[in-house]
């Protein structure tokens, strides 16, 4: 069974600014929504006067297409930023709704990213504490290449297998360095088993291939003798990936939360635009936060 050592995906995941996101959204929606409460409404003289013009909304203002436009623009970049923004001035209560998705969402990413941290972090120490501990346990952190090389080969191999002099690739092909000196040899000799002359283009060439993808000393790993330590690092990974997957999921999920809310604001404001009996634009305010959609 083959899992992918460290998910690419995770990158969305370790995005500062869903982080910082989380970090207000509570604070930030209730604000927008304590706002939207108290904004001052029109008068009843003007929705009596907006009714008898033929505007069906109870609340409405006069606007000529230059404000009406500013309102569109204005509740539109609102709820792309905020989800709910632009309902809440529009006095909807869909801004509930939104708003609550956000937090909800935000909240969710954040326990799945935490979890997908917490199950990484766990893999690299097993890394460092057993399979590196012989070599270089305080060596670099890989890439997420290295820690899948890591569950794929139960060793990677010496990088030069005799000290000194030119460099003697590993010759056991069931570990990683191994592995790569057979596909070198496959790749640029006639014969992977006949070796040319070591000054020839295709020996210097397959030495160069090795050299580039084998990993060295400093990375070098085994997990011989350690079968209980190996299945822990099987399983952190595969939980890690899990986690930091279910998490892209979710920031998908609240993207998407913030488009509907644009669109639905967009939709909102052009629905509401009439044009009374003089030929002028009328522009609803706002709805009461009875109302029902």
């Amino acid at each position: 069974m083959r899992i992918t050592g460290e998910s690419r995906s995770s990158a969305l995941g370790r995005s500062t600014f869903w982080r910082g996101r989380g970090r207000y959204a509570v604070g930030a929606a209730w604000l927008i929504l304590s706002v939207a409460a108290f904004a001052p409404q029109t008068s009843s003289a003007q929705a009596v006067a907006a009714s008898r013009a033929g505007v069906s909304a109870p609340m409405a203002a006069r606007s000529g297409p230059g404000q009406r436009s500013q309102s569109l623009l204005m509740a539109t970049v609102a709820s792309a930023a905020l989800p709910g923004a632009g309902q809440a001035f529009l006095h909807s209560r869909r801004a509930f709704a939104y708003a609550g998705a956000e937090v909800v969402g935000l909240s969710v990413y954040l326990v799945q990213k935490h979890d997908g941290d917490r199950q990484r972090a766990r893999y690299r120490e097993l890394s460092r504490t057993v399979a590196r501990a012989h070599f270089m346990p305080n060596g670099p952190d890989g890439n997420w290449d290295y820690y899948e090389r890591m569950e794929k080969f139960a060793a990677s191999g010496a990088y030069d297998a005799i000290a000194g002099g030119a460099i003697d690739p590993e010759s056991d092909p069931a570990t990683y360095n191994g592995s790569m000196w057979l596909l070198a040899r496959q790749t640029y000799w006639r014969d992977p088993n006949a070796a040319p002359s070591p000054s020839s283009p295709e020996y210097q060439a397959s030495l160069a291939f090795y050299a580039k993808r084998a990993v060295p000393p400093e990375f070098q790993w085994s997990w011989a003798a350690a079968a209980d330590g190996f299945q822990q690092y099987r399983r952190s990974i595969a939980g890690s990936n899990s986690a930091f997957r279910r998490a892209e999921q979710t920031a998908g999920l609240v993207i998407a939360n913030h488009i509907l809310s644009a669109v639905d604001a967009y939709v909102s404001v052009r629905l509401r635009a009439r044009t009374s009996a003089d030929g002028r634009a009328s522009l609803t305010a706002g709805i009461p936060f009875g109302s029902s959609r």
